[in-house]
C-alpha cells in the first residue's frame, strides 16, 4: 500500500514546474565528496553507509521539525512551589539524541577503532544537515571524555557513561546510568570570552567544592554533568558540577532560557550557583588548561558543522534548480545558474575536505599530527564558518521566494549559519588563538610548514600564492592583520589538501576560484575558467 499523492489538478489550476518536495534522502549514497573524504582520511565508511540512510531519512527528519517546531520549555517549579529547575522538550528531540548516540556520535572516537575521530566528524557533517541544533549536547559530551583524564577516580566514573552509545535523559544520579551527556558553562556577564575576568567562587569542603556565582551561557542545561570554571585562592579552576545527587537536585538553578536567533531545538540557559556541589578537574589554578582539551574537541565539531549546514543548502538548491524551469529551460541548464551552482559545490565540498584533514590529524598518536591538529582546526574553524552565511545565502537565493520560505529548510540553515563561529572562541579570539599557538608552539608552526610545502610543485599558482604570503609575512604580523594573515593561511591549507587529496578537477577549481589572482569576482557565482560541467556532475545523486 502507498501513500495518496496531494492533488495537482486544482479548481483554478493546475500545479506544474514545482519539484516535489524531498522527504528525506540518503545522507551518504548521494555525497560523492563524502565517500571520497572518508576513503582518503580513514574514517569507517562502512558504519557511515548505514548512518547515512538513517539520519537522513524521513522519520528522522520528521522528528528534527518537530523538534524545532516545539521548542524547549523551562519549568522552574512544580504546581506546589518547589524546584525543578527542568526543561521539558519535544518527543522529537529525544529521538534525534537517542538515534545519534546509537550511530556513535559521542563514542566512536573513543571506542578504539581506527579512524574514530574521522567517523565522528562525518557524522557531525550529516547531522548537522538534518538538526544542528542537537549536535550540541553530543558534541560536549564527545569532548568531555578526554577532559575526564585531569582526574582519573572522575574518569572512572563518567567516561564509560560518556562513550557510551546509549541516550537516558532520566533525572537520576551519575551511578544509575549507563550514559550520560555533558554540558558546559564558562563565560560570565562581565567577561564573556575573557574567562580569566570569571567571578564564580569555589570553597573547599572535603572532597568536592561548593561554587557560587552565575554564567551568562550554559548550553544544554538537561546534562547530567558540567565543565565549569571558577576561583580559587590559586585562581581560576576546573570543575565538574554534577547535575542530579543521590536523593536530591543539585542546587544549580535555571535563570532563564536564552531566546536565540537559531538552535530553537536546543536549550541554552543562564544559571546561578547556589553552594552548588562541584568535584575539581586538574589542579587548582589550572583551569584554563584543563578545560582546554574539551575546547580542542569541540573545536573540531565547529569546523565540521559548517561544512554540513553549506552541505544542506546545497543539496536544496541543486533539487530546485534541477526540476524547476524557468524562460523555456531548466534552470541548472542556464549558464548563469550553473556558474553559481558550480562556486556553491567549490565552497561546500573545500570545507568537508579540510574538516576530515584535520579530524584525521586527531586520529594520529604522531606527535607533528598533535601539534598540527592545534592549529589546522582554529584555521578550518575560521574559514569554513565565515563562508557559511554568505554561501547559505546564496543557494537561498537559487530557490527564488520559496528560499525565503520556512517550509523550506533554507531559513533554518542561514539563521544557523553563525553560531559555530561564535561558538568555542569568535572570529577574533580564533584568530588571536592563531597567531598565540605559532608564537608559542614551534612544533605547530613546522608541522603546518611542511603541510603546504607538500603541495609545492603540484601548481604554480599555489605555489605563486604561498611566496607572496610568505614575502607579505614573514614574520607573524601585527594584531590588526591577524584577520588577513588567518584568512591567507587557511586558504592556502585547504588549496593544499585538495591538490594532494581530492580529485583534480576539485583543486583545480579550488585554486583557480580561491588562489588565482584575478581569477574571480567578489559574488557567488563570479567566476569563469573552470570545468564547471564536470564540477556539477559530482552533483548527481
Amino acid at each position: 500500500m502507498t501513500d495518496s499523492a496531494p492533488r495537482s489538478t486544482l479548481a483554478t489550476h493546475e500545479v506544474a514546474n514545482q519539484p516535489l518536495p524531498r522527504a528525506g534522502d540518503d545522507l551518504w549514497a548521494t555525497d560523492r565528496a563524502l565517500r571520497e573524504a572518508v576513503a582518503v582520511f580513514g574514517a569507517d565508511g562502512t558504519a557511515l553507509a548505514g548512518s547515512g540512510a538513517r539520519l537522513g531519512g524521513a522519520p528522522l527528519r520528521l522528528a528534527a521539525d518537530e523538534a524545532r517546531r516545539d521548542p524547549p520549555r523551562l519549568r522552574l517549579f512544580d504546581r506546589s512551589g518547589r524546584r525543578c529547575d527542568e526543561v521539558a522538550f519535544n518527543a522529537g528531540y529525544h529521538q534525534v539524541m537517542a538515534a545519534a548516540q546509537a550511530e556513535g556520535y559521542a563514542a566512536v572516537a573513543w571506542e578504539g577503532a581506527m579512524g574514530g575521530h574521522a567517523t565522528h566528524a562525518a557524522l557531525v557533517y550529516m547531522l548537522s544537515q538534518v538538526e544542528p541544533a542537537i549536535c550540541c549536547p553530543l558534541t560536549m559530551t564527545y569532548a568531555a571524555y578526554p577532559a575526564m583524564a585531569a582526574n582519573p577516580a572522575l574518569a572512572a566514573i563518567w567516561q564509560p557513561r560518556l562513550a557510551s552509545r546509549g541516550y537516558d535523559p532520566s533525572t537520576r544520579p551519575v551511578g544509575d546510568k549507563t550514559a550520560v551527556t555533558m554540558g558546559m558553562a564558562m563565560t560570565e556577564k562581565q567577561g564573556g570570552s575573557d574567562v580569566r575576568a570569571n567571578a564564580t567562587r569555589a570553597t573547599a569542603e572535603g572532597d568536592h567544592y561548593r561554587l557560587r556565582g552565575h554564567k551568562w551561557f550554559c548550553s544544554a542545561p538537561m546534562s547530567d554533568g558540567f565543565l565549569t570554571l571558577a576561583q580559587t585562592d590559586a585562581g581560576l579552576t576546573c570543575f565538574l558540577v554534577p547535575r542530579w545527587l543521590e536523593g536530591e537536585r543539585n542546587t544549580l538553578h535555571l535563570q532563564r532560557l536564552k531566546n536565540k536567533l537559531g538552535n530553537h531545538a536546543n536549550a541554552s540557559s543562564e544559571i546561578e550557583y547556589h553552594d552548588t556541589l562541584a568535584y575539581r578537574l586538574g589542579d587548582e589554578g589550572q583551569g584554563v588548561r584543563t578545560i582546554i582539551e574539551m575546547v580542542h574537541h569541540t573545536r573540531l565539531d565547529t569546523a565540521m558543522a559548517p561544512a554540513g549546514l553549506m552541505r544542506a543548502a546545497l543539496a536544496e538548491a541543486n533539487w530546485w534548480v534541477r526540476g524547476r524551469a524557468a524562460f523555456q529551460r531548466r534552470l541548472i541548464d542556464q549558464p548563469l545558474m550553473r556558474s553559481v551552482i558550480a562556486d556553491l559545490t567549490i565552497e561546500a565540498e573545500a570545507a568537508l575536505w579540510l574538516g576530515l584533514y584535520v579530524a584525521r590529524a586527531f586520529d594520529s598518536d604522531r606527535p607533528e599530527d598533535r601539534a598540527l591538529s592545534r592549529i589546522a582546526v582554529a584555521l578550518a574553524k575560521f574559514s569554513s564558518n565565515k563562508a557559511a552565511p554568505n554561501m547559505i545565502y546564496e543557494a537561498m537565493e537559487a530557490l527564488g521566494g520559496m528560499g525565503y520560505v520556512e517550509e523550506t529548510p533554507m531559513p533554518m540553515l542561514y539563521r544557523e549559519a553563525p553560531l559555530n563561529s561564535i561558538w568555542e572562541g569568535s572570529g577574533n579570539v580564533i584568530c588571536l588563538d592563531i597567531m598565540r599557538t605559532l608564537a608559542r608552539e614551534p612544533a605547530a608552526g613546522a608541522a603546518l610548514g611542511a603541510e603546504l610545502a607538500a603541495a609545492s610543485g603540484a601548481d604554480r599558482r599555489f605555489d605563486a600564492a604561498l611566496a607572496a604570503h610568505r614575502a607579505r609575512w614573514p614574520n607573524l604580523p601585527p594584531e590588526a592583520e591577524a584577520r588577513w594573515f588567518a584568512e591567507s593561511l587557511a586558504t592556502l591549507l585547504t588549496a593544499s589538501v585538495l591538490i594532494r587529496f581530492a580529485p583534480a578537477v576539485l583543486a583545480d577549481a579550488y585554486v583557480a576560484t580561491r588562489i588565482e589572482v584575478g581569477g574571480r569576482g567578489r559574488v557567488t557565482g563570479a567566476i569563469s575558467g573552470i570545468d564547471t560541467d564536470a564540477i556539477i556532475a559530482r552533483l548527481d545523486p
